[in-house]
């Protein structure tokens, strides 16, 4: 990356893990260019919208013990998968081959490396790369390349033999599934023997220089180096040979002929693909892995910066449980990264928790929509907002929403970096009528609301809810989700759903939640995976057989189609979604009934609910769910309230249709293009607030946090308070023997 753009941050970092408990230890990762020394402190961050028409942002500082100045260094982040390891020690260079199956997917006039025969470092060695399709030939460390007389076709596969002689490279190429025959071309080169006498490595899908280079983007498959059969009298030895068919949760390929020697994957390309022998009879690669026998690699992937640690802060005795930012900053630039302080292990319980959706803000990290430059790009100046955008700075890796270069899906997503789209005042659209915020920014409209109410909450993550199943809930009256809590784990869910069935109050205060599943690897809990599998409103979808996720092997897509809908949870799931612009509620006939009164004391029966706020403009917009029995809505839940007025952006979603107009369930009583509000208690005690939109919080604050939006949270959640049964007990949990608990 050059560091000669503008706009490209001077001081930015990331922080691993992202929540911390007291006593326990934070790294945070800095690059300041130039190798500037930063300063450091620690904020609470609470609102961090920075329209100037709303509350403003707000934080607060707290003592961590920081030094004031501290050594910074200019990191590097180096995007692009490869496979590197050693290759054992070779007999007779003159008659060494390498084969392996090949499928390009990108067109580049730039090298693209399918492999490097090379010495550690990659001071020396030998490489094949692609360019514009044409192959060529080129010596690491000289500047000569030769083009050999053979074309690669885009997205089919091809088997390729390199074998190598005295002075000549004589490379043979079969287009696979067809009748072509095979081609045939050689090239001299200088120098070869010596070159190739001093190669101990080889390195697939790139060059290796202490990372990757030329990354190429496609898939290889059954890669094996052998003493090659030039004379008739020779038999082929096979030196090495690696089948990508085994082990694809792991970041190893253990070498079939030694398993003392591998490749290591680095920046974990994509496994769990359709290879050259694929069928389209089985789509899950656990029971077909010979069909599954390739690794896709793309020039953008990204799983680690592994930039060194800056400094180390362990979270003090006492702090309170919240959301919080390192700023580092220094006279070139600043920068705040957000982390969360749990509550500590022996410290009381408050009685309200906000689950931080960190999984969502991971699938939706360095976001490049495209969008940026313009309005949106002007406001950020008008306002002072966070001033980075992935639009502009490409450096750190992109989203579930992005494609590779060659157009496929990103399916895996890193925290291991730096998060532009998760900071205070990032801006999303260009909102005439609001802020344009989502996401961790958009989020502080509830935790700036709690505090102006005076309600205290402890702070998790829903990878800490991941970890440590459903006894991290259990001593809460109320768990409060974010705005968008779309992806999630099994785990995560079944969590939510057993506290709420053992009697916990849950409080969904946004849209669009609990939509796609998300795969996770214990042994690399930075990653979370998304297979967008058939249905949903995708931005790329996933190939047919390549469902299944490569970290934990079960089937991706939406959680609508993997057994639990979000109304199970919730009682509302994702229905329609349009332009960023809200609206507003009205009151159903069922609200009026005299148990339900509480809910709207200080709202008068006419009233509007929610036409105004800082998220477009008004309470119920953007993303929007509603009521289904069909799909699992508790029948203990009462719709109290149903939007109105929505514009013509505004869409079903395709899950719900099976042809235009043909709803897949039965009718609802308040269906459509309408986001529902709904409130129950079980007889359990359980309860559930949900309302359904992701642009609900946005309106809290309006008036000074006084606005019937305002006041209906406020009186649900003081009743919810009231009611509690919440016990030192753990909740029952009817899925208690799939959740462990911490330590297992």
């Amino acid at each position: 990356m050059t560091h000669s753009q503008i706009d490209f941050p001077a001081v930015i970092g990331y922080v691993t893990p992202l929540s911390a408990r007291s006593g326990e230890r934070l790294d945070f990762k800095i690059s300041s260019t130039d190798n500037r020394d930063i300063n450091a402190r620690v904020v609470r961050l609470d609102c961090c919208d920075p329209n100037p028409l709303g509350p403003g942002l707000k934080s607060t500082e707290v003592d961590f013990g920081l030094n004031q100045s501290y050594r910074a260094t200019e990191q590097q982040t180096c995007l692009g998968s490869c496979a590197i390891g050693p290759v054992p020690t070779l007999p007779d260079t003159r008659n060494l081959m390498l084969s392996l199956l090949i499928k390009p997917t990108l067109l580049s006039i730039t090298d693209q490396v399918i492999f490097s025969l090379q010495d550690e470092t990659g001071s020396t060695g030998v490489v094949l790369a692609l360019n514009n399709g044409t192959l060529l030939l080129k010596r690491l460390g000289m500047p000569t390349r030769q083009e050999v007389d053979l074309h690669l076709e885009i997205n089919r596969w091809s088997k390729l033999e390199i074998c190598f002689g005295l002075q000549k490279v004589t490379i043979r190429s079969t287009l696979l599934n067809t009748r072509k025959k095979t081609v045939e071309s050689s090239v001299l080169m200088e120098g070869l023997q010596t070159t190739l006498k001093n190669t101990d490595h080889l390195c697939l899908a790139a060059s290796w220089s202490g990372h990757p280079v030329d990354c190429f983007n496609g898939s290889i498959e059954a890669p094996c180096l052998c003493s090659s059969p030039l004379a008739a009298t020779t038999d082929t030895e096979v030196l090495a040979r690696w089948s990508f068919a085994k082990d694809v949760q792991k970041q190893t390929v253990v070498d079939d002929i030694d398993p003392s020697r591998h490749l290591t994957l680095v920046n974990m390309p994509m496994r769990g693909v359709r290879s050259s022998g694929w069928t389209g009879r089985n789509m899950d690669w656990k029971t077909a892995p010979d069909e599954y026998a390739a690794i896709a690699f793309h020039a953008d992937d990204l799983s680690d910066c592994q930039w060194s640690t800056t400094l180390a802060i362990r979270v003090p005795a006492g702090v309170p449980s919240g959301v919080y930012g390192l700023i580092v900053d220094n006279p070139s630039g600043n920068d705040t990264i957000p982390f969360y302080v749990l509550p500590g292990a022996d410290s009381p319980r408050r009685k309200i928790l906000f689950l931080a959706p960190t999984f969502t803000y991971m699938a939706y990290a360095n976001h490049a929509r495209g969008t940026f430059a313009g309005a949106l790009q002007n406001r950020v100046r008008e306002w002072n907002a966070y001033p980075y955008n992935p639009d502009t700075v490409g450096a750190f890796g992109y989203s579930n929403y992005n494609r590779h270069p060659d157009g496929s899906g990103i399916t895996l997503s890193s925290r291991l970096r730096p998060i532009m789209t998760m900071r205070p005042g990032y801006l999303v659209y260009p909102d005439e009528n609001g802020s344009g915020m989502r996401g961790f920014a958009s989020d502080s409209h509830l935790t700036d609301w709690l505090k102006a109410k005076g309600f205290e909450f402890d702070v998790i993550t829903d990878e800490d809810l991941d970890r440590e199943g459903v006894d991290t809930l259990a001593h809460y009256d109320v768990v409060l989700t974010g705005t968008q809590p779309e992806y999630h784990t099994r785990r995560t869910l079944e969590a939510l759903i057993a506290y709420r069935e053992g009697g916990g109050k849950l409080m969904y205060l946004g849209g669009n939640g609990f939509y796609w599943k998300i795969g996770r690897d214990p042994s690399h809990p930075h990653m979370i995976e998304v297979r967008r599998a058939e249905g949903g409103m995708r931005v790329w979808a996933s190939q047919p057989g390549e469902y299944y996720h490569q970290l934990d092997g079960e089937y991706g897509g939406l959680w609508r189609r993997n057994g639990i809908a979000p109304q199970q949870v919730s009682g509302v799931g994702f229905t329609a979604e349009g332009a960023f612009e809200g609206t507003y509620y009205v009151r159903t006939p069922e609200s009026f009934r005299s148990e339900l009164a509480f809910l709207f004391e200080g709202i008068p029966p006419g009233q509007k609910i929610g036409d105004f706020g800082l998220s477009g403009g008004g309470a119920a917009g953007f993303e929007i769910d509603q009521v289904c029995s069909d799909l699992g809505t508790p029948d203990f839940v009462t719709v109290i309230a149903a939007s109105e007025g929505h514009g013509p952006t505004f869409e079903t979603t395709f899950e719900e249709l099976l042809l235009p107009g043909v709803f897949d369930g039965g009718p609802r009583p308040y269906g459509g293009i309408r986001s529902n509000i709904v409130y129950g208690i079980d007889e359990n005690g359980g309860g559930l607030f949900s309302v359904g939109s992701i642009t609900f919080c946005g309106s809290l604050s309006h008036n000074h946090y006084d606005n019937n939006v305002s006041r209906l949270l406020e009186n649900c959640l003081r009743k919810f308070l009231a009611d509690s049964h919440i016990t030192d007990e753990p909740p029952q949990c009817p899925f208690r023997s799939n959740l462990p608990s911490k330590g297992e």
